[in-house]
């Protein structure tokens, strides 16, 4: 009896530090990735600040920009944006979605010296917001913010809430579209009606520019799209929320 006592103790104390070594393997493990994600963190901070320095540089800007984290466009989309548009000089650009991206946009205009930005704004608090910035810039003769109330559209059988593009100019070739709207709340795949209801528009050589192309909507949207108007070339940019470019030939 007290052998198996004795055993039974052991085996206890045996599991007991089993158990022990377990934890402190996935305390470690935990470790390293905390770590690692520190250091991806801190990586991608770094970046997006490289980002924001290259996009005053490039736009020499006489005024700070409005914060660049949360909801905003993130400074490396950003400065994607002023560099092609920079190159490319479109005549017309029209955005889903207004804010800092507006700014950068109306500014590339204003020193290409030729252009104009059109920008689709469902809040209009936010779309008073984006027009006083456009005021403390000088830039509100490069760019319109248009009140564009999410309206039912009438899509594949479906209806889908988006801008109302009522004011939006008539029969306007687009060489640049931005696409950073709806929100994703709207509705699941909230950002795919800007394919039927303005690719028609697009210029010969446009570019589209779809802004969080990582996210799972934004990948099903691409796919469709890529179905529905396969002329369109599509490739990605290096952005931390992932940024998709389709271009016209």
């Amino acid at each position: 009896m007290p052998t198996l006592a004795y055993s039974a103790g052991t085996l206890t104390l045996l599991v007991l530090a089993l158990y022990m070594l377990h934890k402190l393997r996935l305390v470690h493990i935990l470790l390293h990735d905390v770590r690692d994600q520190a250091h991806h963190d801190s990586a991608g901070l770094f970046r997006q600040m490289e980002a924001l320095q290259g996009l005053y540089v490039e736009l020499d800007l006489k005024h700070s920009l409005p914060p660049t984290r949360g909801w905003a466009a993130s400074p490396d989309i950003l400065l994607e944006l002023a560099r092609h548009a920079r190159s490319a000089k479109p005549a017309t650009v029209v955005e889903c979605s207004s804010g800092i991206s507006t700014l950068v946009l109306a500014r590339c205009m204003q020193m290409n010296g030729a252009g104009m930005v059109f920008s689709l704004e469902h809040d209009s608090e936010y779309a008073l917001l984006t027009r006083a910035q456009l005021r403390r810039h000088g830039l509100e003769d490069w760019a319109r913010v248009i009140y564009a109330p999410l309206r039912p559209h009438l899509l594949s059988d479906e209806n889908w809430p988006w801008y109302d593009t009522s004011d939006l100019p008539a029969c306007l070739p687009i060489d640049l579209l931005v696409i950073d709207g709806p929100p994703q709340a709207t509705r699941p795949l909230a950002r795919y009606p800007a394919g039927p209801l303005l690719f028609k528009s697009l210029a010969p050589g446009a570019s589209v520019f779809l802004d969080d192309a990582a996210r799972p909507d934004e990948r099903t949207v691409l796919q469709r799209w890529h179905k529905e108007f396969p002329a369109l070339e599509q490739s990605s940019r290096p952005c931390e929320k992932g940024c998709a470019v389709l271009s016209a030939q």
